[in-house]
């Protein structure tokens, strides 16, 4: 193996990829822009809660329950209709996200030392998010309920409810985007691997360069390093790049090691240019290789724990989340970035993604062979 035919082949790589003015933009810009539009569209941070409540109460108390609500950061009361039926078609339209439905007897029955009760509707069409509003609205109204006894009574009064106090760790204010953004980047520097290596090959063909490639003496093995080492060294400048602007716009806390996570990245790229290259001797055309690219991005992002807990997964798709080279870096990227983890914690993963590495890249090495059929 010469590394002068490596280096000579890197470096034809470089100016074939900047020449053609349409690779800038997806090189350099669109990391940013899809860290950005991804940073504030994934989120599951509930600021702004629609609702529309009616008072059939009419009472000072009552109307201080409308002022807790109306009066919270959370909620903001958009309707005020006169009827049940108007509250359902709100629901069914989506112009709401909640409903509540003060009755007429709420303002004696707390006079009369009784329970009052409280109707409170939700779109259960998405029950994550409805759960999520009928958790802060629960948490209004004890707080709502602790100011009215302390009023009424005038004296501290316990009725058995736990006092929890709660710490949390590596993320105090529970902020979605200190679990998403570090997910994103793991996301993106797959994303644009494995888009790139796969049109790697695929791309000579179409070009009708491959077969000057052919004729020339470079080994199968120094041509496949030739074609992997500049989007090696490209996805390392990207995953810097991410990075920094996590950091400096999104202000996403580096706690952990930098060059740790850039040794991850190299070790998470044996898989995923692995897989491209393998797409890419596998393809006809560099639309055929893009389309191919999808059959792996949505499984590895669906089975990565991006979204979804892995531990919630069915058994057997939780054994299927081990083939998965995102599932360890994302587990990395998070450790390092909200943690400070070091490799004794994350050795673990590390040695997933070697051993997947070890494997998917020398058989897509050993896939490629030195002609056009």
């Amino acid at each position: 193996m010469r590394w002068l035919r490596i280096r000579e082949l890197v470096r034809k790589e470089f100016i074939q990829l900047f020449r053609d003015r349409k690779n800038r933009p997806l090189l350099i810009i669109a990391p940013l822009v899809q860290l950005i539009v991804f940073g504030y569209v994934v989120t599951t941070d509930v600021r702004d809660i629609r609702v529309a409540l009616i008072d059939h109460s009419r009472t000072p108390n009552s109307r201080r329950l409308v002022d807790a609500v109306d009066g919270s950061k959370t909620f903001r009361i958009t309707h005020r209709p006169q009827r049940s039926h108007d509250l359902d078609r709100l629901l069914l339209l989506r112009k709401i996200d909640l409903g509540i439905v003060i009755p007429p007897d709420f303002s004696s029955r707390i006079l009369r030392g009784n329970t009052a009760d409280i109707q409170v509707l939700a779109d259960g069409s998405m029950s994550n998010m409805a759960s999520i509003r009928i958790s802060y609205m629960t948490v209004l109204l004890e707080e709502f309920n602790a100011r009215l006894i302390h009023d009424l009574y005038r004296k501290p009064f316990d009725y058995g409810k736990i006092d929890a106090r709660l710490r949390t760790w590596y993320n105090p204010n529970l902020d979605s985007q200190y679990f998403y953004v570090p997910g994103i980047v793991a996301f993106l520097v797959m994303l644009l691997s494995l888009l790139f290596t796969s049109m790697a090959v695929v791309r000579e063909r179409e070009s009708g360069t491959m077969e000057q490639l052919i004729v020339t003496p470079l080994k199968p093995l120094e041509l496949i390093l030739g074609k992997t080492i500049p989007f090696i060294l490209i996805s390392q400048a990207q995953m810097v790049m991410v990075i920094a602007f996590a950091i400096l716009w999104f202000k996403i806390p580096m706690v952990g090691n930098a060059f740790l996570l850039l040794g991850a990245t190299f070790v998470f790229l044996m898989s995923t240019l692995g897989i491209g290259l393998f797409i890419s001797t596998v393809s006809k055309t560099q639309q055929q290789a893009v389309m191919t690219n999808f059959f792996f991005l949505l499984p590895f992002f669906m089975l990565s724990g991006f979204v979804f807990p892995v531990a919630n997964m069915p058994l057997v798709v939780q054994w299927l989340t081990y083939l998965n080279p995102l599932q360890y870096f994302l587990v990395i990227v998070r450790g390092i970035f909200l943690k400070g983890t070091g490799l004794a914690q994350l050795w673990p993963q590390f040695i997933g993604l070697a051993v997947l590495g070890g494997v998917v890249f020398p058989a897509a090495v050993n896939r490629f062979k030195k002609r056009l059929d």
